[in-house]
């Protein structure tokens, strides 16, 4: 039974409009909103401790077992499956002419359109990073957030190939699921365009407050520069090039920056 039009600017039943609302809440219960309400309790057991949050560290990338062979067996295990939620919005949007994803923003295009979607990723991650990171220090400064370790793996010959995965499982599932998934089901439903990228935004913020204040607000930001550029561009790749390219540098830079520059992470 399809549940809503191919095209989503056709107008929808009042069943179909239901219909529709049951299954966002499905998908957002099986991935965001609930790492939304889980962060959100993160951050008030933090913020309810003796400590000051600046003095609390959050570890993003940890070890699951102290046996190398397991560690690297189930960190495999975490990025497959954790790519179940964008295996769902795929299967609920599909199109049986092509582009199967073009509900997603994901279009056919030219090599040349797609070296230009690959570019517009570097420069949202260059015009996100720099601010982002001197936003993350003035906030730990002024202990609105938490200190986040991008990592805390240890050393081994998987280590950053790892790392390269779980950012790469972050890009998928956020930008395809919060923005491509999002965007495309909202506007089925007749929500104004602004409304999508603000709400969007206060999503992708609400599952980052386990880091802090912070982390929320600084997501916020780049919550509503990526959607103003999903609904410019009507493309997700540059989103998932970006997000990519930022969690990389944040997970590998990380124990880089601790070997080179020891002083500053004692």
């Amino acid at each position: 039974m399809q549940i809503a039009p191919a095209s989503a600017s056709e107008p929808l039943t009042p069943y179909a409009r239901a219909r529709l609302r049951f299954e966002i809440a499905i998908v957002l219960a099986l991935s965001f909103g609930a790492s939304g309400v889980y962060a959100i309790v993160q951050l008030i057991e933090a913020a309810t401790r003796e400590a000051a949050l600046n003095t609390q560290q959050m570890h993003i990338n940890r070890p699951l077992s102290d046996r190398p062979g397991f560690d690297l067996t189930m960190q495999l295990l975490s990025f497959v499956f954790g790519l179940a939620p964008v295996a769902l919005v795929v299967w609920l949007t599909w199109r049986e002419h092509r582009p199967h994803m073009g509900a997603l923003g994901v279009a056919r295009g030219t090599p040349r359109e797609r070296l230009r979607e690959v570019g517009g990723g570097f420069a949202l991650a260059a015009a996100i990073g720099v601010p982002g990171l001197a936003f993350y220090v003035t906030m730990l400064v002024i202990g609105l957030n938490l200190q986040v370790v991008p990592t805390s793996l240890n050393a081994y010959w998987w280590t950053v190939p790892v790392l390269i995965l779980q950012a790469l499982k972050a890009a998928l599932t956020e930008e395809l699921v919060v923005v491509a998934y999002l965007f495309y089901r909202l506007k089925q439903l007749g929500v104004a365009p602004w409304v999508v990228i603000v709400s969007c935004a206060i999503l992708r913020g609400s599952y980052h407050l386990y880091q802090g204040f912070g982390g929320f607000i600084g997501n916020v930001i780049m919550g509503l520069v990526f959607g103003w550029a999903y609904h410019r561009w009507g493309r997700i790749v540059p989103l998932i090039v970006a997000h990519w390219l930022l969690d990389i540098v944040s997970f590998v830079g990380y124990p880089l920056a601790v070997a080179w520059w020891p002083q500053f992470f004692g």
